[in-house]
């Protein structure tokens, strides 16, 4: 089939020469194509090389992070095994310490609580005697006796028996708590213990004004009372003393009087009463005893003097034989000293007897009788030889030589 010519225009286009073209635009497309795929395996190959080195790489430094990651992972391990070792040593170390403090401090904890506790005990006994002493103190008959009793004490403390009685009777038919008896007088002093203490209770006790005013007007009309009760029935001419004590048995209930009572206290001294809390009975009674002890010296004092005088005569002979001693010892000391002049001149002889040579005298006495009466006589020096010209006779060699004592009575 023959293919006719396109007319396209005023240009004739030939069928077969557009096919070849179009043929050969395809194969160098093919063409094209095929040299861009080779030039993309060849970079393909290339780069699959470059990623393998590069994979290679990458896994020699991956073994090589894991070594230094196993190193340094084990070095971590004992590093945190040290530091828990330190740290458990430590705590354990600081566990221990805190035990024994804690023991330590519980024992301690205990004793306190043992001291406390026996405190406790000493607080409830002593409340209880507290308790007790309050029940005493509100009976007014409990009371007195409470009073009475330490009254009581203090004066058979500081005074003998026969100074003071209590309850005596007196020519009124009243009976005080004590009276002492005074020297040189009769009249006694009394001594009353009886003293009003429920207005000083309700005193203390008061929380407003009015209940401390109308207490303070209670201690006022009952001390009043009782000290006009005092000198009225107490102080008897003759029989007592111008002066009666009122003990009061407490040192505070003292201190309050005297602070916030001195009008009482001033009623009682007009009154001639004089109130004395312990520490004051205490001194009274020191200063009686004294009294007594001077009034008994001053009675004794003429029994002192007679003994004095007669221990001065006893002075007298004994200094009168001391002399007489003296004397005699004198005179011994006289004998004594003759006999030792006596003694020393029969040494003296006796020495010069020992120290004569009786062969040698009796010779010079045998060669002086044959000697003619006109001869003259040897030197009476030359005729007794001393002791040294006899010692110096004496043969060497030998010992001393015996001398022969004459026998005067034979004659020789």
């Amino acid at each position: 089939m023959v293919l006719e010519p396109l007319h396209i225009g005023t240009v004739m286009i030939d069928p077969v020469l557009v096919g070849l073209v179009l043929a050969g635009v395809a194969v160098l497309a093919l063409l094209i194509l095929a040299i861009v795929m080779v030039v993309h395996l060849a970079r393909r190959k290339q780069d699959a090389a470059a990623q393998g080195d590069q994979l290679g790489e990458l896994r020699v430094r991956l073994q090589t992070l894991a070594e230094i990651s196993v190193t340094r992972h084990g070095d971590l391990a004992r590093a945190v095994n040290e530091r828990l070792d330190r740290m458990t040593h430590k705590v354990g170390t600081d566990l221990n310490e805190s035990a024994r403090k804690t023991h330590e401090t519980i024992s301690r904890l205990n004793e306190r609580l043992a001291v406390i506790d026996t405190a406790q005990k000493n607080l409830t006994e002593l409340s209880g005697n507290m308790v007790s002493l309050q029940e005493i103190l509100a009976n007014k008959q409990a009371r007195g006796a409470f009073g009475q009793v330490r009254m009581e004490a203090i004066i058979k403390d500081g005074l003998p028996a026969g100074a003071y009685s209590f309850q005596a009777t007196l020519s009124n038919n009243t009976r005080p708590d004590c009276l002492l008896h005074m020297p040189n007088t009769p009249a006694g002093v009394v001594i009353d213990a009886k003293f009003p203490l429920e207005g000083f209770e309700a005193f203390r006790t008061a929380r407003s004004d009015e209940a401390k005013k109308a207490a303070a007007r209670r201690i006022r009309t009952d001390v009043g009372k009782h000290i006009d009760a005092i000198a009225e029935k107490y102080l008897i001419p003759g029989e007592t003393q111008d002066t009666a004590i009122l003990f009061v048995p407490s040192e505070s209930i003292s201190a309050d009087l005297s602070e916030h009572f001195p009008d009482i206290v001033q009623k009682a001294y007009r009154a001639r009463i004089v109130i004395c809390a312990p520490n004051m009975l205490m001194l009274a009674v020191q200063t009686m005893q004294a009294i007594l002890k001077d009034v008994q010296m001053r009675e004794q004092a003429h029994l002192i003097q007679r003994e004095v005088s007669t221990l001065m005569a006893d002075m007298g002979r004994f200094r009168d034989r001391v002399l007489d001693l003296q004397r005699h010892f004198g005179q011994a000391n006289a004998d004594i000293d003759k006999i030792l002049t006596s003694a020393d001149k029969i040494t003296k002889r006796g020495q010069k007897i020992e120290q004569l040579d009786f062969d040698e005298d009796a010779k010079t006495v045998r060669d002086a009788k044959a000697v003619p009466h006109g001869t003259p006589a040897a030197p009476a020096s030359a005729a007794v030889p001393n002791v040294t010209q006899a010692s110096a006779a004496r043969e060497p060699g030998k010992g001393p030589r015996i001398i022969r004592q004459p026998d005067l009575l034979a004659g020789e």
